[in-house]
């Protein structure tokens, strides 16, 4: 009994499967090492709030709960010397929000000044529309969103 040659098109079709199987393994480890490279969580990183001169002024803005996140609209959160948005229970402002991370933003006062800065989520946080880079300063009626939850920020 002859073995009979293969088609070219079943060879072909073998190669790009491997391939697809090969770009897909690489994608998760890619995906695994940008975890692992993800900054320390919150509470490490920030340590002492006090000691970088957050902490020290109790600002009275607010932010305005708009919609989403399994929170009432109208809702307001006083931001005093800082509060951290996100899905875990520890969150000042817990949300629920497939889109947001445990600890996915926080708001703070720093010499007078209100900033918001993102905690390393997946998602980003958003302001006016553009994403959260570094710490960013807000001015009044501030649109804030992460996932689908969107605050107002009120002085």
């Amino acid at each position: 009994m002859a073995l009979a040659a293969a088609d070219p098109i079943e060879v072909l079709l073998k190669f790009a499967f491997l391939g697809v199987l090969y770009l897909f393994l690489l994608w998760v480890a890619r995906s695994a090492l940008r975890d692992l490279r993800r900054p320390a969580p919150y509470a490490e990183r920030i340590g002492d709030l006090s000691a970088d001169g957050v902490g020290q002024h109790a600002s009275p803005a607010r932010l305005v709960v708009e919609g989403g996140g399994g929170l009432r609209a109208g809702q307001s959160f006083v931001v005093g010397s800082g509060i951290v948005i996100g899905r875990a229970a520890a969150s000042e402002i817990q949300i629920d929000d497939t889109f947001a991370s445990g600890h996915h933003a926080r708001v703070f006062d720093h010499d007078g000044a209100v900033y918001i800065e993102d905690l390393g989520s997946t998602n980003g946080t958003y302001v006016n529309g553009r994403r959260v880079a570094a710490q960013e300063s807000l001015q009044a009626n501030d649109r804030i969103r992460i996932g689908d939850t969107e605050f107002t920020y009120e002085p």
